[in-house]
């Protein structure tokens, strides 16, 4: 089992008002879209500022080398989740997502998170969170085939289904959105100034074709 480090923020913290000042920086996107790959050039590229934090996600499902998780057995996640362990929590395809409540800590202390989440998680953190960044990371369908059949995993399940399910509008609406086709050194980059808040790279919230693709994901 995994265990989750205690926060000094409990539920009751939030209140009607929403959690500050640090950033929340939510990474979501379809299956395929290389929102870990991203994330790694990110994490490369923050080394050594302990002003952002990249919490490692808590998931019922084993880890692997596309993705930097922690197992938990489903019973040892419901138990956490009804102690209120999570600040999120999600499920897809069949396993449960679960985000740290310690993220609290790191918001308070004015700390930015930055953190892949499932596009259904969105509200409740806009609800709960006074600075919430959402990037989505998307590519042209047949790019997301393409990369689903290299890596295909037994867990993701058929992949024709995990590319056309898909959340309602209410929930993907993003504040950046990167098309990662080509480098990704350089849309890694653009990650990068949108977790160090750079003015340049916060566009209003992004529609068109480009951002509007709709498939589900973890």
């Amino acid at each position: 089992m995994t265990d989750i480090p205690a926060s000094s923020t409990g539920s009751e913290s939030l209140g009607s008002d929403r959690l500050g000042p640090g950033r929340l920086v939510l990474v979501v996107g379809p299956s395929g879209a290389g929102k870990d790959t991203l994330l790694n050039v990110a994490r490369r590229e923050c080394v050594g500022d302990d002003r952002i934090v990249f919490p490692r996600r808590i998931v019922t499902r084993e880890a692997s080398a596309f993705e930097d998780n922690l197992e938990m057995t489903a019973s040892a996640f419901r138990e956490a989740l009804e102690t209120g362990q999570f600040a999120l929590h999600w499920e897809a395809h069949g396993h449960d997502y679960g985000v740290p409540r310690t993220i609290n800590d790191d918001i308070l202390a004015g700390r930015t998170v930055v953190v892949n989440v499932s596009r259904t998680a969105i509200p409740a953190a806009r609800r709960d969170y006074a600075h919430v960044v959402v990037v989505s990371i998307t590519a042209p369908a047949e790019v997301l085939a393409e990369r689903l059949g290299k890596r295909h995993r037994a867990s993701d399940g058929d992949i024709g289904e995990r590319l056309q399910r898909s959340v309602s509008d209410e929930t993907v609406a993003a504040d950046v959105t990167i098309v990662n086709v080509g480098d990704p050194a350089a849309h890694g980059r653009r990650l990068v100034d949108v977790i160090r808040g750079r003015t340049d790279a916060m566009p209003t919230r992004a529609t068109g074709a480009s951002g509007d693709v709709d498939h589900h994901h973890d």
